[in-house]
C-alpha cells in the first residue's frame, strides 16, 4: 500500500512510518490522519516488524492541525465533526495501546497534535534543536484528543501551565517534563536512535508487548485489582515459548532465537 502523505519503509525489524508533507510542516489533515492509521495498521499486521518508527521529514517533526483543513471543518456538521475527531482520537489511541513498541524521533519542532504524536509513544528521542508547544489556546481550540497522553507523560501542574499559555519550550525542557524520554546533539540523533532500536531488538517481542498491557492496566488499577492481574500475568507469560526460550538461552549462556534477527 502506497501513501501520500507519509513515507513507509522496513529496514529489517524496524518499521518507519515518516509524515512527508515538509511544505506544511508535516501538519495533520483529515488524509493525513486515514493514511496514519492504515500505516499503522500495516506494521501491526506484519510479523516481520518489531518495532515502529514515527518520524518527519523536512523541518518539523509535525506543526499540528493544518491550517486549510481546519477552514474545512468549520463547515462541518455537528455530527461531521463528533466523526472527524473521533478518526483523530482513534490515531493517538492506536499508537498508544499498539502491541509493538512505538518509537518517535523528534529532529525539529512538535506542535498541537504533533506533540500528541509524541506522547502516545513508548520512547521519545529527540534532537536538541527540537522545540515543543500547546499552542490550541492561540487558535481558541484546547489539546482534547491529545490530553490523555500528555497527562500521563507531562505532571498536571505542568500541563496546566503550558496549555494554557500555549508557551514554546526547549528540548531540555520537554525531557525535565518527562515529554522526551532522550535529547541528544542534533547530528546524534540517528546514532541515539540504532541504539535503542539494537536495544529493543534484544528483547522478547511478546515480553515487550506483555509490557505494554501491564504498564496500561495496573496504571489505571487499584491495588487490589493489581494483584490479581498481575498475578495472573506472571503465571501465564512464564508457560509461554517466549519465555520459556529466554530462561534456556540464559542459563545456556546464548542470545535468544529472536535476537539474532539483524537489520
Amino acid at each position: 500500500m502506497s501513501f501520500e502523505h507519509w513515507e513507509v519503509s522496513q529496514k529489517g525489524g524496524v518499521a518507519y512510518l515518516t509524515l512527508n508533507r515538509p511544505d506544511v510542516h508535516n501538519a495533520l489533515d483529515d488524509q493525513t490522519v486515514k493514511e496514519g492509521l492504515a500505516a499503522l495498521d500495516q506494521a501491526q499486521e506484519n510479523r516481520d516488524v518489531r518495532v515502529i518508527v514515527i518520524g518527519g521529514n523536512g523541518k518539523s517533526f509535525c506543526a499540528g492541525a493544518d491550517l486549510n483543513y481546519m477552514k474545512r471543518v468549520q463547515e462541518f456538521s455537528k455530527q461531521e465533526n463528533i466523526k472527524d475527531a473521533e478518526i483523530l482520537c482513534e490515531l493517538f489511541y492506536r499508537i498508544y495501546t499498539c502491541d509493538k513498541p512505538v518509537v518517535a524521533r523528534v529532529h525539529g519542532a512538535a506542535r498541537g497534535g504533533g506533540t500528541g504524536l509524541l506522547a502516545a509513544c513508548d520512547l521519545v528521542i529527540a534532537a536538541s534543536r527540537a522545540t515543543f508547544a500547546f499552542t490550541e489556546v492561540k487558535l481558541g481550540l484546547v489539546p482534547a484528543v491529545i490530553s490523555p497522553y500528555l497527562m500521563r507523560r507531562v505532571p498536571e501542574g505542568s500541563c496546566r501551565y503550558y496549555i494554557i499559555t500555549g508557551r514554546k519550550f526547549d528540548a531540555a525542557e520537554a525531557h525535565r517534563l518527562g515529554l522526551v524520554d532522550v535529547v541528544v546533539e542534533d547530528d546524534s540523533l540517528d546514532q541515539a536512535l540504532t541504539d535503542h532500536l539494537d536495544e529493543l531488538g534484544a528483547n522478547g517481542p511478546q515480553a515487550m508487548a506483555s509490557a505494554k498491557e501491564l504498564i496500561r492496566t495496573v496504571s489505571r488499577s487499584s491495588p487490589e485489582e493489581a494483584r490479581v492481574f498481575t498475578s495472573r500475568m506472571l503465571a501465564r507469560i512464564r508457560r509461554e515459548p517466549e519465555a520459556q526460550e529466554g530462561f534456556s538461552a540464559f542459563l545456556e549462556k546464548r542470545k535468544p532465537g529472536w535476537a539474532k534477527q539483524e537489520d
